[in-house]
């Protein structure tokens, strides 16, 4: 570490787009720092665009010909006068050469440094850099393993059931789990395939399987000056396709001294990789309230508003103040737990259909607003929702003095969000917040395998058949007599009404 002196960023250019941009402009234009952004032909309207100062176009459609070019993005930032650049996450924000080529620019990388980013970006990497500084670790291979005979001796070391993982790998791919040895072999190699698709590295590991694991991550911040501190953890144990659709801060398994335990381990990993500026220490705990370490993200994360709603710190001005030289602005001390916050991503998905993908144009777009209710989003009505991009919507979260209170603003959130034209997750989310195993806070990573099913989508008429024929008879009688007559259209929230999600 070392302490530079303080160079204020003056023009900050997000290399992203949708909610993740529209977040990080706001928090920039909240600073005095003048703002770009870079769009895709598809994007030139989106909100992400007009939200800032001034937008450049850097390719087509397809991410692999505009968002994901590195020397498009580098050039963008040097034909505006732009002297900092945050990736937000996604596209190129874990790309070592991408912060490399950012550097050489001579412009500021708001994000760890290269070297961080390349180790933690190695699961192998990762741990082997944390091995030796008494990090709970899962018991595994010590490096990569090919050889089915190998592999045959190493699992019967480590004991069945197995994981094995892609050293490169995230959101599930390349990942298989070996219940018994007559599939070891197969499921090694569909590993090293999927891994080499997936990622253009087949090395593998394998892992013992975690029984009724909980993600559990603890969210650092570190300087040039040598402080590093953990804002509490997050829990994103309601995931599908390894991948999370409910977050929540605190988690309502942790006590305080397992808090505390984990905060440090965090840290002590964030210090093995000299990490500098917001990232995120990802752990597994088992149904003996176990932890183990399991990857560092090296970048900003998609559940941190939850963080914020609890700690009351904006983590984004955190990240570009730690870019310009500045000690992070406030010690372990200072930070404390206020209340409960949690989180769905609405994601454009048909959930009934598997959480597929749902296209199409937002016809209606109205997100909820009121008290402990925040909406990060980065789309609008009217536009389209493409399969060029993820097909996240936006984050909506909720915040109240208890985690039964954020529930339910989080219910009341969602009766209110009005979406038209494509498929989303809120009615899954409100699955899940009204199920008894969320509610009671004793559930794990396969709440949706275990609890979930389109069936559970329907949501019941609130009232008997003889009142809801009653309220219905009555809108009937309500409806104009003359066909030119507009129809009365009620503007309260109504947890029964039918919308198109």
């Amino acid at each position: 570490m070392n302490s530079a002196k303080i160079r204020p960023i003056t023009k900050l250019l997000v290399a992203n787009r949708g909610e993740i941009a529209v977040r990080v402009l706001r928090t920039a234009r909240d600073m005095g720092i003048s703002t770009v952004a870079v769009y895709s032909e598809a994007d030139a309207q989106a909100p992400h665009v007009l939200a800032a100062d001034e937008a450049i176009c850097v390719g087509p459609a397809p991410s692999n010909e505009s968002y994901l070019l590195i020397d498009r993005i580098v050039d963008a930032a040097i034909k505006t006068g732009a002297d900092a650049i945050h990736p937000g996450y996604g596209f190129l924000s874990e790309n070592a050469e991408f912060a490399e080529a950012v550097e050489r620019a001579n412009i500021r990388f708001v994000g760890p440094q290269p070297h961080a980013i390349r180790v933690m970006g190695s699961k192998l990497a990762a741990k082997d850099a944390v091995s030796a500084r008494n990090i709970p670790m899962v018991p595994g291979t010590e490096g990569a393993i090919s050889d089915p005979n190998e592999a045959k001796r190493e699992a019967e070391r480590i004991g069945f059931p197995l994981l094995i993982k892609a050293s490169a790998g995230g959101g599930g791919k390349g990942m298989r789990a070996v219940h018994d040895p007559s599939s070891l072999e197969n499921e090694l190699q569909r590993a090293i395939s999927e891994a080499e698709r997936s990622f253009g590295d087949g090395a593998v590991f394998i892992e013992r399987l975690v029984q009724q694991p909980r993600h559990i991550e603890i969210q650092v911040l570190c300087d040039t000056h040598g402080n590093a501190v953990h804002l509490f953890e997050r829990e994103c144990s309601i995931q599908r396709r390894h991948q999370k659709v409910v977050e929540e801060a605190p988690s309502a398994l942790l006590d305080d001294a397992m808090r505390d335990e984990m905060g440090q381990c965090a840290i002590e990993v964030a210090r093995a990789c000299d990490y500098v500026g917001a990232g995120t220490v990802e752990f597994l705990v088992d149904a003996s309230r176990e932890f183990f370490f399991l990857e560092m993200n090296t970048r900003l994360q998609v559940e941190h508003p939850v963080t914020e709603l609890i700690t009351g710190v904006d983590l984004v001005k955190e990240q570009i103040r730690i870019a310009e030289g500045h000690p992070i602005s406030f010690e372990q001390a200072d930070l404390n737990i206020q209340g409960h916050a949690l989180e769905l991503r609405v994601y454009a998905e048909d959930v009934a259909g598997g959480f597929l993908p749902s296209t199409g144009t937002l016809s209606r777009y109205r997100p909820p607003v009121g008290s402990g209710v925040r909406v990060d989003d980065g789309v609008a009505e009217g536009g389209e929702v493409s399969m060029h991009y993820d097909p996240m919507l936006a984050k909506l979260c909720t915040h109240g003095p208890t985690r039964d209170a954020a529930i339910e603003r989080m219910l009341r959130a969602i009766d209110d969000y009005e979406i038209h034209g494509v498929d989303t997750t809120l009615s899954f989310g409100y699955f899940a917040m009204n199920h008894e195993a969320f509610r009671s806070g004793n559930f794990d990573t396969g709440f949706v395998a275990q609890h979930f099913s389109p069936e559970e989508l329907e949501r019941p008429f609130p009232c008997d058949d003889e009142t809801a024929v009653e309220l219905i008879l009555g809108a009937v009688d309500r409806l104009p007599s003359k066909t030119n007559e507009k129809p009365v259209t009620s503007t309260q929230p109504n947890a029964w009404r039918m919308r198109v999600r």
